[in-house]
């Protein structure tokens, strides 16, 4: 089976370098230094690329990447990346949404403050002018102060609490979430965008999309209060620059703190003639952290796409992110993870897929259909495209039935998802479900329960329940060069499954010293 390749175009922290040099079941192609009309040869081979905002995923891109099963943004932007484009030829874009949140919400507390205190100003007269004038720089204090934040993701709660914190008046402002995620909190929650205006402060922190897009412009800011204070980390173009220019200019608006403009590099923006505004030239993730956290979490998504397991923070699934709850998420990444361990389990050709939900995730049966799909083919499929898109059509032209059923909640958890999969070897099950927000277990094996993180090199063992397996286990993985690194066993009355995560790849030679222990029954490897 050849090595699927995951190329580099744009330069991003060591760290992800690392991680795809180290892993052995991946081609990596460093290709962020070459021309990017050369980069147009050595993609044509890549399964996934990794980018950041100096590579166009544009139609001519595309149309060299013939082989592109999936794109991986190092970064929470997607501007560069025809989207649509992707989709129309089955391929799966992602990017990294949560790397730098820490980085966003912290560079908008420096500009919320640095407004209210003036502090790049009185900073350049003392450093560069050798002047000492304190009465210039009387400032504004947070404490009492209502901030509006506009948009409650991962970046805007946390400045919301960060606020908070200071002591402010806060209220938000996004009807996609339930106003409990913010009063729960301690945030007031309003359906009314007119209750943002009449605030202090206001701080914007959404996607630039159709509806966003000049979310603030001149008839917004004639609502605001003399002397509001504006800040944007987060896109250009939620402020209208024409009306923030005009504004600032007139002093209806005070200050303002823009990290992000229209058109960058923005060194010619007449924003910056203007006597009362911050600016930073898009430094939102500049951090060190932030950077290890892209660069890292890029390096995985993309290995996981790479196999065919998982394609973490899609943006062109056949479901509308934004219409579904949190939680929902974990649970189609999980499903798609069981089924591609049962695959592996049982590598003979699949006849049927059926999916049985309990709880509130059974009302998103179809699209774990689909994650189950894309999981249980992946591995048959190695050289051919599938994924969310086309993961329906390929089941149906293989003839493979798939079906879906809602059980009774029967089970100690509140939701829980199973994957059956059949093939003329016969039926293996497992089920799994969520702790906390995020956190996935596989909870059962056919009719053995466990206690399992997805993830890993794992062998299972299925053997009879009698003394000294363990040990027998130990010693032939030991004499093979391979360390155990967690041993889960699960037991009922006919014997035991040992599920063993190693750390080193195993070798069909190992698997067959395995198999040859006295009381085994079965062997089978899987790498998730």
């Amino acid at each position: 089976m050849n090595k699927p390749t995951v190329v580099v175009c744009d330069h991003i922290h060591e760290s992800g370098l690392e991680i795809l040099k180290n892993t052995s079941d991946i081609n990596y192609v460093y290709a962020a230094d070459i021309d990017k009309t050369a980069l147009l040869d050595v993609i044509k081979d890549a399964d996934v690329c990794i980018t950041r905002s100096s590579t166009d995923i544009d139609e001519k891109f595309l149309q060299a990447a013939t082989n592109l099963k999936a794109i991986v943004r190092a970064g929470v932007g997607v501007d560069n990346v025809d989207i649509d484009g992707c989709s129309k030829r089955g391929i799966i874009a992602m990017n990294v949404p949560t790397a730098n949140t820490i980085a966003a919400t912290e560079l908008t507390m420096t500009h919320m403050l640095s407004c209210m205190r003036k502090m790049p100003y009185a900073h350049a007269q003392l450093k560069n002018d050798r002047i000492w004038k304190r009465e210039d720089w009387y400032g504004k204090e947070l404490y009492g102060k209502k901030l509006g934040v506009i948009g409650f993701g991962n970046i805007g709660h946390r400045v919301a609490l960060r606020a908070k914190a200071f002591e402010m008046e806060v209220v938000t402002y996004d009807p996609y979430i339930p106003a409990s995620k913010a009063t729960d909190l301690g945030i007031e929650y309003t359906e009314n965008f007119d209750d943002i205006l009449a605030c202090d402060i206001i701080t914007i922190h959404t996607p630039k999309n159709s509806e966003t897009i000049n979310m603030i412009d001149e008839e917004q800011i004639a609502k605001m209060k003399d002397g509001v204070i504006l800040i944007n980390c987060a896109r250009g173009g939620l402020y209208n620059e024409d009306a923030l220019y005009n504004n600032l200019k007139s002093g209806k608006i005070a200050m303002a703190g823009i990290d992000v403009f229209n058109k960058e590099p923005a060194t010619d923006n007449k924003l910056l003639d203007l006597p009362n505004i911050t600016v930073t030239a898009h430094l939102g993730a500049n951090t060190v952290e932030s950077q290890y956290k892209i660069a890292t979490q890029a390096a995985s998504n993309a290995i996981k796409a790479a196999r065919g397991i998982g394609y973490p923070h899609a943006l062109n699934l056949p479901i509308d992110e934004t219409k579904i709850p949190s939680f929902v998420k974990p649970y189609l990444e999980l499903t798609q993870k069981m089924a591609f361990l049962i695959a592996q389990i049982d590598k003979n050709a699949i006849e049927s897929i059926k999916i049985e939900a309990e709880g509130e995730i059974s009302d998103y049966l179809d699209s774990l259909e689909t994650f189950a799909i894309v999981g249980a083919l992946t591995h048959s499929l190695s050289n051919e495209k599938i994924n969310y898109v086309n993961a329906t059509f390929i089941a149906n032209e293989r003839g493979i039935k798939v079906d879906s059923s809602i059980q009774t909640n029967s089970s100690a958890y509140k939701n829980q998802v199973t994957v059956k999969i059949t093939t003329k070897q016969g039926v293996n099950i497992v089920s799994g479900t969520i702790f906390e927000e995020d956190v996935q277990r596989i909870i059962k094996i056919n009719d053995y329960l466990m206690d399992i993180e997805p993830s890993g090199k794992m062998i299972l063992l299925t053997n009879s329940d009698i003394p000294g397996v363990i040990g027998s286990v130990g010693t032939t993985l030991a004499s093979e060069g391979i360390n155990i690194s967690d041993f889960r066993l699960g037991r009922d009355k006919d014997g035991a499954l040992a599920v063993i995560i190693v750390d080193e790849d195993v070798s069909s030679a190992t698997l067959e010293k395995l198999s040859n222990i006295e009381a085994a029954r079965s062997v089978s490897y899987a790498h998730i």
